[in-house]
């Protein structure tokens, strides 16, 4: 049996952070080894009204359209690990657990709430929107593998846009969100806002306050009040690793390029690459995001796990302004796909 998937990390760099007026996003997507993770494109669409949407395991109603979304995702769901829009957003997700029960029920999964923010956001700000709403409406849920045996988890998540990042922590239907306007900013397999925040569901604290978990006078800090009293040990692994990813982000503050980006997604040292046992880097993920909108988005997908290998297959994506999509795939040896 495949042991149960430990990891994954997300990072953002923004100016000054960049070394040029670049908003700098990578992620590595570390899943079962023998699992497929497909890089695939899906166009803008328009949908007639009343349409349904069927996600990985529930349906729920469609809008009139969606945004042109690049993803990187295990093949056998409808959501996705990491991905960016046509509006110049990229979104990627980390499973964590916390003082809320986690659903054996089928809900929502973190990553079908990551494409439905890249499908129906044009912000970061709006794709946050969309997820909690979607979230408070229709929770999160139901296994986050075809492996039988049953592994479920709540998600946390970084989303960004060419001016800003939102780092949106969740546990069951409840959230909490912290703005990033400037630096460098990294999350893992944890809870990592503190009292810094930016925005939360309207009964996060008397929710923690009827569970005795906050006595409502003190300061709110979301990662204690939320945090399991005895996290499983993935959770406890994952700190060496954040910390890991913070020092490397801190070595390269306001000079992050993309380069750098892919440097720190190939460390095998810190964990960041992961290769253990049953599971290991499946996808990985670098955008530049321009802040001069006369620029397009660039986005870098491995095509094979293991970005440290000089083997992995790359795929380039340039999207340019809104309705003005140009997606170019390319095979490790320059097919167009």
């Amino acid at each position: 049996m495949a042991e149960a998937p430990v990891s994954c990390d997300c990072f953002v760099s923004l100016p000054p952070g960049s070394r040029d007026d670049h908003v700098i996003f990578g992620k590595n997507s570390d899943r079962p080894r023998e699992e497929v993770q497909e890089v695939a494109h899906y166009p803008a669409a328009s949908h007639p009204p009343g349409s349904m949407q069927e996600c990985t395991y529930i349906q729920i109603p469609q809008v009139e359209h969606t945004h042109a979304v690049i993803l990187s995702k295990p093949a056998w769901m409808w959501g996705a690990e990491m991905g960016a829009n046509d509006q110049g957003v990229c979104i990627g997700n980390e499973a964590v657990w916390t003082r809320e029960p986690v659903s054996p029920g089928e809900a929502l999964l973190g990553m079908d709430l990551v494409r439905l923010g890249l499908e129906r956001g044009d912000s970061a700000w709006a794709a946050l929107t969309v997820i909690t709403s979607l979230l408070e409406q229709h929770g999160q849920g139901g296994p986050c593998r075809e492996d039988p045996e049953p592994f479920s988890y709540h998600n946390t998540f970084l989303l960004v846009d060419r001016n800003e990042a939102w780092v949106l922590e969740t546990a069951g239907r409840l959230w909490a969100a912290q703005k990033v306007t400037e630096g460098v900013k990294n999350i893992s397999n944890q809870l990592t806002i503190g009292a810094e925040v930016s925005a939360e569901h309207p009964e996060l604290r008397s929710v923690a306050q009827a569970q005795g978990w906050w006595d409502g006078e003190g300061e709110f800090n979301f990662s204690r009040v939320f945090s399991p009293e005895n996290p499983p040990a993935r959770m406890e692994l994952a700190k060496q690793r954040y910390k890991g990813g913070t020092e490397l982000l801190q070595q390269h503050d306001g000079s992050v390029t993309a380069e750098v980006m892919i440097s720190i997604l190939r460390d095998k040292p810190s964990g960041i690459c992961m290769d253990s046992g049953g599971f290991c880097t499946t996808g990985s993920m670098v955008s530049v995001l321009p802040r001069d909108t006369s620029l397009p988005c660039i986005h870098l997908f491995t095509a094979t796990p293991d970005p440290s290998s000089a083997e992995g297959g790359l795929s380039t994506v340039r999207c340019r302004r809104p309705c003005q999509e140009e997606a170019t795939l390319s095979e490790p040896g320059g097919q167009k796909t």
